[in-house]
């Protein structure tokens, strides 16, 4: 690893505070923080609020909730809908605002399910994806920094018309060098599916996503990830991206984003 996404600072009250680095900075604006350094930070809140409890994270969602900016922020999380077999917990990243309150600027909510041991029925809806080699990624992300620094993207060739796959490996810690869990590592390059899936030219136009969901029929493991992505643009500005999502071992789950698509 050649750095972290955040480094920790001394608690304010109930509410833990963290201080983004450069590593989280997002190729629209370096002034603001790429999606998936807050859902992996976000991540690791709940899987450490849950720890012990013999319940295991099926679903997340990660809401943007305003622009999430590159300066010191504070984290609250909380059991919305407890439970033994079935959980819900959120977690709220905080931001000041000149010359007004500090508000939520993103939030995660997990589904928590009980877990047993459903291994002779176990089932893929995918074969495993293989990495070949790599091609050329091309602008606007071939040249981008920041957060972009922090992650090894490996794009792949695929035929005309067949969804855009690539392999990732993040390179970064998610807070300071605390051990990080595969989900949490999945988690901090899984927003990436909205530029591999990407249907626009950067050049033309911005499609940035509101938000990012993934479900996971089981937890992934290890440090490298697949997207095998492709978006849907509507009439009206509006799209979607949709992503099947792999480890080394096969298919672990999907998820999709919703995009707003602007000219430029």
């Amino acid at each position: 690893m050649i750095g972290c996404f955040y480094r920790r600072l001394p608690a304010e009250g109930e509410l833990q505070a963290f201080e983004p680095t450069d590593d989280t900075r997002s190729n629209w604006s370096p002034e603001l923080q790429h999606g998936s350094p807050p859902l992996a930070l976000l991540t690791k809140l709940i899987e450490e609020q849950s720890a012990g409890s013999e319940l295991r994270i099926g679903r997340l969602s990660l809401d943007i909730l305003g622009a999430i900016p590159v300066r010191p922020m504070r984290t609250r999380t909380w059991i919305e809908r407890p439970g033994s077999r079935v959980c819900m917990q959120v977690a709220e990243l905080i931001a000041d605002r000149k010359g007004g309150s500090p508000r939520p600027v993103a939030r995660v909510t997990a589904w928590l399910m009980g877990a047993s041991d459903t291994t002779d029925v176990a089932s893929d809806r995918y074969p495993p994806l293989a990495e070949g080699q790599r091609v050329p990624l091309g602008p606007p992300f071939s040249d981008a920094s920041g957060y972009f620094d922090a992650i090894d993207w490996r794009q792949q060739h695929t035929e005309p018309g067949a969804a855009a796959v690539s392999w990732f490996s993040p390179l970064a810690h998610v807070v300071d060098a605390e051990p990080a869990t595969p989900l949490q590592r999945l988690a901090s390059i899984v927003d990436c599916a909205n530029g591999v899936g990407r249907a626009l030219d950067p050049d033309r136009f911005i499609f940035m996503n509101t938000d990012t969901v993934v479900h996971l029929h089981r937890l992934p493991e290890g440090n490298d990830f697949a997207l095998r992505a492709r978006a849907s643009i509507g009439p009206d500005g509006v799209g979607v991206t949709n992503a099947e999502v792999f480890d080394r071992t096969g298919f672990i789950g999907t998820s999709a984003q919703t995009i707003l698509v602007q000219r430029r």
